[in-house]
Order: structure tokens, then sequence, then C-alpha cells
């Protein structure tokens, strides 16, 4: 068996709609197209208050792909998970590739929060976030929705909706209207980072 999946593989399972979870219990690689889809479309998005007024804080620095392993292992660190070992290993070569980005919300040094995953065109697709510390997800959420508006991304898939995401303000829509905006913005050349190479 093959330690990870090959980018080809998840480079076009992403673009035909689909992404990988390992099972909880055996580790087996299954894959997903769900009939609803959870979405952050940037142009149209507004941050809660809530958020705002946690970023205007100041508690965190944020800072972007300075430690991708360790955001997945923390984000997976939970008493039933996906992310197998083979995941990790997947989206690690993936982080290597320059696909793979994550974001770090640090307090006093240590990572207190943050997610990670997949940019492709105009799309970043979301796999997971933690927190150790109340709000530090969601300030690493809106700095990466900063980040994305900036360089002209069109929105972020979220995958399945929660209660959580829909407070930041995801929508849900249908399968057949996701395929059709990320067939379109896969075509898309943004990047990552500017110019500049600015990483805040």
């Amino acid at each position: 068996m093959n330690d990870v999946i090959s980018p080809e593989v998840l480079l076009n399972a992403y673009c035909e709609g689909f992404f990988p979870m390992a099972d909880s219990v055996n580790g087996d690689i299954n894959w997903y197209q769900p009939k609803k889809r959870s979405v952050f479309i940037l142009k149209d998005l507004k941050l809660p208050r809530s958020v705002n007024q946690i970023k205007n804080k100041n508690i965190f620095k944020i800072t972007f792909d300075k430690s991708f392993e360790k955001i997945i292992r923390s984000c997976a660190k939970r008493d039933e998970t996906w992310i197998s070992e083979k995941i990790i290993k997947t989206y690690c070569e993936m982080f290597e590739l320059g696909f793979g980005h994550s974001v770090e919300a640090w307090k006093n040094g240590v990572i207190a929060g943050g997610l990670y995953g997949i940019s492709i065109g105009g799309a970043f697709f979301g796999e997971s976030m933690f927190s150790n510390f109340s709000g530090a997800s969601k300030i690493a959420l809106a700095s990466l929705i900063k980040k994305l508006k900036s360089q002209d991304y069109d929105f972020i898939d979220a995958q399945y909706m929660t209660t959580h995401l829909k407070m930041l303000g995801a929508i849900e829509i249908s399968n057949a209207e996701y395929l059709n905006i990320l067939k379109i913005t896969i075509k898309k050349d943004c990047k990552f980072y500017d110019k500049n190479n600015n990483t805040n």
C-alpha cells in the first residue's frame, strides 16, 4: 500500500469536486462529494462582529506556512479523526509542492490554533481547523479570508456545513452549483503569496 495519495490523483479529485477522508477505524481512504456544499463566497463575505472584536484585541500573531505539519497533526488530535497518518503524509507532500497551506495563530510564542487546506486556481479547499485558545481558529480563518481576497480568490470550500461555519459566514449551495463555480474558478491564476512574497 502506498504511503500517500499521489499529487495527481488528489489534484484531479479536487478539480472534480471530490475530497478524501480516512475511516477513523481502519484508515481506509474514502472519497466524498456532498450533495450540498458549504462555502465562503469571498466577494460577499462579511465577518461577524465578534471576530473583528477578537482581532482588535491583538491577542494573536498570525503566520502562514510556518508550521504546516504541526497544524495538521493538531487538527488530527481528536477521539475520532479522519486525518490518518496517510492523510498527513499526503498533505505534507502537497505542502512541499506548493499546493498545501497553513495558517497559524500564535499566543505567547505557542501555536494556539490554526487551519490548513489546498489552493488550486481561485479556490481554497479548507480541510480542518483547531483551537487550543478561545478565538484562535476564528482569527486564523479571518486572516486567511483577508489574504485570499487580496489575491482575488473566489471561494473557500468548507465541505460540510456546521453551526460554527454558518456563524462565520459560510453558505450552503447545491453540488451542481458548486461544480459550475469550481469549473471556472480552478482556471484562475491566483497566487497564495503576492509578488513580494508577503506572509501577513
